[in-house]
């Protein structure tokens, strides 16, 4: 089952701190832009006032959307970030992420540009955050049957199949709809993430789970309804579907082999040895033995033991690494160190 936070606005403030409230949070929204130009403004509109920066990327838009906001927007809170090149909906969140922890951003939210997203959910996205029980928080759309009621069917086969196999290849097995776009980071946390070769386009949403998991960053799901209106998607399910499931593979082979072999070596790790050797001699025994009968010679119980036992003992093995990797999910916030090696890092260039 997935691990979800929810918490009001009012609960937020009061454990933190009873006299302080969310406009001293550092919050600020991070809205890549691409063909949004009919609803970018409602965006902006419906940010919250406690909000203190808005970063609008034109990610080389057609439609000239930086352009388009510079001159139609008249929040004093937008900034403006124009990109070169087309770099997906990642390489913009990134060049977000970089300008507004620039401009003093502790915390990061990204918000899609057409409309899709219910700003009124950004106190319970980062709520973890703000009470450092998470590094990273995101919508989950799969917590209730009613959030699905607007979501067309083909999507929710779709996310599912995804969520599972992001599960299998970022190790955050506690964490569901991955491909969430509405999301919130601490600003530490995604300085490491900037640092490394995290997918700029479709990808991206999952692909940061993965470079997340490498770092041992704590990640959270937060219950929010699916929520549709003009908005027109980009994304074509055919062509993903194949790429996708490379990536997937890269990231869990990667992953598996970061995570127990090079930056650790520990029960799941002898686990993976022992039932992946109990298994090839069991499979390889089966195959060598077909390959050298004569006829239809039957294979004597001997024979079939000897094949059968080391498969059966292998995915015992390879059940209990699962088991040990389920449970492996990191679980201590890992930017109040961040935050003091910063400190430390400003004071001696004092």
């Amino acid at each position: 089952m997935a691990t979800t936070y929810q918490m009001d606005e009012r609960r937020v403030v009061e454990r933190r701190n009873p006299e302080t409230s969310l406009e001293g949070a550092g919050v600020w929204l991070v809205i890549p832009c691409y063909k949004v130009k009919a609803l970018i403004l409602r965006v902006i509109d419906k940010t919250p006032p406690w909000v203190e920066g808005i970063v609008c990327v034109d990610d080389a838009c057609p439609e000239r959307s930086g352009d388009f906001i510079a001159a139609e927007a008249r929040d004093p809170r937008v900034v403006v970030v124009r990109l070169k090149q087309n770099q997906g909906v990642g390489g913009a969140t990134l060049a977000g992420y970089a300008e507004a922890s620039r401009r003093g951003g502790r915390i990061l939210v990204k918000v899609d540009g057409d409309d899709q997203m219910d700003l009124g959910y950004i106190p319970q996205l980062v709520a973890p955050i703000l009470l450092g029980e998470a590094d990273y928080a995101k919508g989950n759309r799969f917590t209730s049957i009613s959030h699905l009621r607007n979501m067309p069917y083909v999507r929710v086969l779709g996310n599912a199949a995804l969520s599972f196999a992001a599960k299998v290849s970022t190790g955050y097995w506690n964490i569901f709809d991955p491909t969430n776009g509405y999301t919130a980071i601490e600003a530490s946390v995604a300085k490491q993430v900037m640092q490394k070769r995290v997918s700029r386009r479709f990808f991206f949403e999952t692909d940061l789970l993965y470079h997340l998991g490498t770092l041992r960053a704590v990640v959270r799901d937060v219950p929010m309804p699916a929520r549709y209106g003009e908005e027109v998607s980009n994304l074509r399910i055919g062509g993903i579907i194949g790429p996708f499931a490379l990536k997937h593979a890269r990231n869990f082979f990667q992953r598996v082999l970061g995570q127990y072999f090079v930056r650790d070596f520990n029960v799941a790790t002898v686990e993976l040895i022992f039932g992946a050797l109990f298994l090839l001699f069991g499979v390889g025994y089966a195959a060598h033995w077909l390959s050298i009968r004569e006829g239809n010679q039957p294979a004597s119980p001997g024979r079939v033991m000897a094949a059968a036992l080391p498969v059966m003992i292998g995915v015992q093995f390879m059940l209990q690494a699962i088991n040990f990797d389920v449970l492996n999910v990191p679980s201590r916030p890992i930017h109040p160190y961040l935050r003091t090696i910063e400190r430390m890092e400003a004071e001696v260039d004092a």
